[in-house]
């Protein structure tokens, strides 16, 4: 990609942008680094692992990036095998405690969504966790390692301490028995010695060594005889102890020494996961979406939003071609719009190719291009006698040059600069040039020539940026199919202008001008909507496609529950009567032992009229069990004929028999979206009656009439990320159904999960039309308005 394109489109912004949520220096230089991709795969690739991220934080917060650093110089000096300072090491651990977490982090149940791309990034992370707990172990804080890092250093610290507790008493006895020699009476500590503030005439009375004195000279700091053994044993303890710390340090650094390679590759990931969490971070920021990616060169761009102007004032915008036309010629007043659509388009596009979320509607669709040139804004040069013509045209030569079907052209006021007929003959030119080879094109112009060029060009399309006359303000709103409209009359007689001057002024013009104007304005609402209304049936066709597909996977779940249900209930009762005819059997077992031991005939025959009596019972039981069962199932059908609605009671549901039964005693019907061929005996009478057919459209009936009934607002606050959004699912198709064209979401304010988990949501929502925060009096930002469909 060209860098003068990268520069002109303000691509580096967005980087600048991304950089503030990265966490480490090596995360930002990798965004530093960041270029579109070459290739369509790694463009899809690398988009979604960042809409796995956005999904991450939406649904588990914030990843587990707790204390890391940038550990890269540790990691180097530790590959040199050097001895790594505390803070180093603390660092290092750190950092793999996070590469650890993360793995716990992506993780997820069998039932719930997987995230492919981050858990084939995390499969390359190798958990150290024996060498990051003796990390943590041996090392309290950057500064300090533990008394307990190693037996030989606990021993000696304890020494410390009562060593260091008998030089305390015996300096404070020395400064008791001194006290008249001494300038305070205090101890102080010189180079890690114990000494007394001796005043000056008094030295002799003090024997000792000398270690310091005041900057006056009045006082000196002695060391007493009595303290010089004393303090030897304690400066001996204080080198034991720097250097078993020193040997310490060096196992530590050893270990990651050895685990060098590991330890490099789990940071590279971690960084990486930085990186990528970075860009998700800042699609929540511009509400970023998941657009279609095509190498055909189709662009499809829905409520389009510049990213780098304040959300608060940006106009979207919807930008398309590539499918009816290639070329699209922007006209229109200045300062209204056309060069922000024409940074739009090239800056979404940059943002996709390097797998960032653009700011757009769901199912926009950007295109792969392998390059994108931008002729924008005036680079006139003084040093190299280049005038704002020459420098156009110098860009534009190098575009020509290396323009193909695979490039992606956007030039702002075409052949602007020098005389208007030589610049709109040498716009139209060009145009015309990069269009045969298949060039996808965005021109902004003034010439109206370009205006009839792209009417009566196949492949050219006209647009314009729309103008209020009433306001005698610009809308910045994109109106494709219509080219730019001259307003001078119509605001020069709203600000005054005599009309008999105007009226001059029209004489002066010709009339096939004035026709030209006017079969614009007359061809502008019919084209603009029937435009509107393709683009939105093509969106509703789309999401009627989704919600089919949610709806059928919900249904054959359900389907699959009950049949689970009804067959373990089955499962169960047949348990039940074959333990009840065993305890039977064992009874009777039982009683015949009884007998043997001698009891008459008459007892005899009393107990095998009981034993009858149970077997009896056991046999009703069961002929009522499967009784039940095959009233369940239904009465068995004696034939069938194709289009007939019968009960299948393996599937527990009706179905239709589509096909004549053959030789096999089977015959094929319809279930759901399944067809299956079972046999007819298998078969049973349909359960549903007119009667219940009636009974159901009533019921049906009345449940519609109930949804009248539903609320205009729905209260989420308390409630997680996954049961508010599966609750403002639910709700809205209910307020789908009961007719509501606007209702009220209400989230708070607290961390802004919540609210941006359900924005997300609502971007996607096949009910939703459009959405925003509250207003004052509305519940301000703690609540969301939606326009229902």
């Amino acid at each position: 990609m060209q860098e003068k394109t990268l520069r002109v489109l303000e691509y580096n912004k967005i980087k600048e942008n991304i950089k503030k949520y990265a966490k480490t220096l090596a995360a930002k230089d990798l965004i530093d680094s960041l270029e579109p991709y070459s290739s369509i795969y790694e463009v899809k690739e690398h988009l979604e692992e960042t809409k796995e991220a956005f999904s991450l934080l939406i649904k588990k917060g914030n990843p587990p990036f707790e204390g890391i650093y940038d550990v890269r110089e540790g990691i180097n000096r530790a590959k040199k095998e050097s001895t790594l300072h505390p803070e180093q090491l603390l660092r290092i651990a750190s950092m793999l405690k996070c590469s650890r977490l993360f793995k716990d982090y992506i993780s997820h149940k069998d039932d719930e969504e997987g995230y492919r791309v981050l858990e084939d990034i995390c499969i390359g992370i190798v958990p150290l966790k024996k060498v990051e707990d003796d990390i943590f172990f041996a090392i309290v804080s950057e500064e300090e390692i533990a008394d307990r890092a190693s037996d030989e250093l606990y021993h000696i610290r304890r020494k410390l301490k009562e060593k260091s507790s008998s030089v305390k008493d015996k300096v404070n006895s020395l400064v008791r028995s001194n006290s008249k020699y001494l300038q305070e009476n205090l101890y102080t500590i010189r180079g890690d010695r114990y000494v007394l503030p001796v005043r000056s005439e008094y030295r002799d009375q003090v024997p000792g060594l000398i270690h310091d004195q005041s900057a006056s000279g009045a006082t000196l700091f002695i060391e007493p005889m009595g303290l010089v053994n004393l303090n030897n044993e304690i400066s001996e303890l204080i080198i034991k102890e720097k250097k078993e710390i020193e040997r310490i340090l060096r196992v530590l650094s050893k270990k990651i020494t050895v685990n060098a390679d590991v330890v490099e590759n789990n940071a590279d990931i971690l960084w990486q996961l930085d990186f990528i969490f970075a860009k998700a971070k800042y699609a929540g920021e511009i509400n970023g979406v998941l657009p279609n990616i095509n190498n055909e060169g189709i662009i499809d761009l829905v409520e389009a939003r510049h990213p780098l102007i304040d959300p608060k004032v940006v106009v979207a915008s919807d930008i398309y071609l590539g499918r009816e036309f290639t070329s699209l010629v922007i006209t229109g007043p200045n300062t209204g719009g056309k060069t922000v659509t024409l940074k739009t388009v090239g800056l979404i596009h940059l943002m996709a190719m390097s797998g960032i979320l653009i700011p757009a509607r769901s199912n926009s669709t950007v295109s792969f291009f392998k390059n994108i040139y931008a002729d924008i804004g005036d680079e006139q040069s003084i040093e190299q006698s280049l005038s704002t013509f020459s420098s156009h045209m110098t860009n534009i030569v190098g575009i020509i040059d290396e323009a193909d079907e695979s490039s992606l052209c956007l030039f702002d006021e075409l052949g602007s600069g020098t005389d208007p007929t030589e610049g709109a003959a040498l716009a139209m030119s060009i145009l015309e040039n990069l269009r045969e080879r298949g060039t996808r094109i965005v021109a902004t112009t003034h010439y109206s020539e370009l205006k009839g060029y792209a009417l009566k060009t196949m492949g050219v399309e006209n647009a314009s940026v729309e103008f209020d006359v009433e306001t005698l303000s610009p809308t910045y709103k994109l109106l494709i199919g219509i080219p730019g409209k001259s307003n001078a009359f119509e605001i020069s007689r709203r600000l005054g202008l005599p009309e008999y001057i105007i009226n001059t002024a029209k004489e002066n013009i010709s009339t096939e001008s004035l026709n030209f104007e006017e079969l614009i304005q007359s061809l502008q609402s019919k084209s603009i909507k029937a435009e509107n209304d393709a683009r939105m049936a093509e969106s509703l066709k789309k999401d009627a496609e989704k919600l089919k597909a949610r709806y059928e996977e919900k249904l054959y779940k359900f389907e699959k529950a009950r049949e689970n249900a009804l067959y373990s209930a089955q499962r169960e009762a047949k348990n039940l009567i074959k333990e009840a005819k065993e305890e039977s059997d064992e009874i009777l077992k039982n009683i015949r032992e009884i007998e043997r031991m001698g009891y008459g005939n008459d007892a005899r025959q009393k107990l095998e009229a009981e034993r009858m009596k149970i077997k009896q019972k056991l046999e009703n039981a069961e002929l009522k069990a499967q009784k039940k069962e095959e009233e369940a199932s239904g009465e068995k059908l004696k034939t069938v004929n194709e289009g007939d609605e019968v009960y299948l009671p393996k599937l527990n549901q009706n179905v239709i028999v589509i096909s004549k039964v053959d030789s096999k005693g089977e015959v094929q019907v319809q279930a759901g979206i399944m067809k299956i061929s079972v046999k007819v005996s298998d078969l049973r009478k349909g359960k549903t009656t007119k009667e219940d057919k009636v009974k159901r459209k009533m019921e049906k009936r009345e449940a519609k009439l109930n949804m009248r009934n539903v609320a205009t607002s729905v209260d989420l606050r308390g409630m997680d990320s996954q049961d508010a959004i599966y609750t403002v699912d639910k709700y809205l198709d209910d307020v789908y159904l009961a007719g509501l064209n606007e209702v009220s979401i209400i989230h708070g304010n607290g961390t802004g999960v919540l609210r941006n988990s359900i924005n997300d949501l609502l971007k996607r929502h096949p009910h939703v039309k459009s959405h925003r925060l509250g207003k004052y009096g509305e519940g301000g930002t703690g609540v969301t308005i939606v326009e229902v469909k």
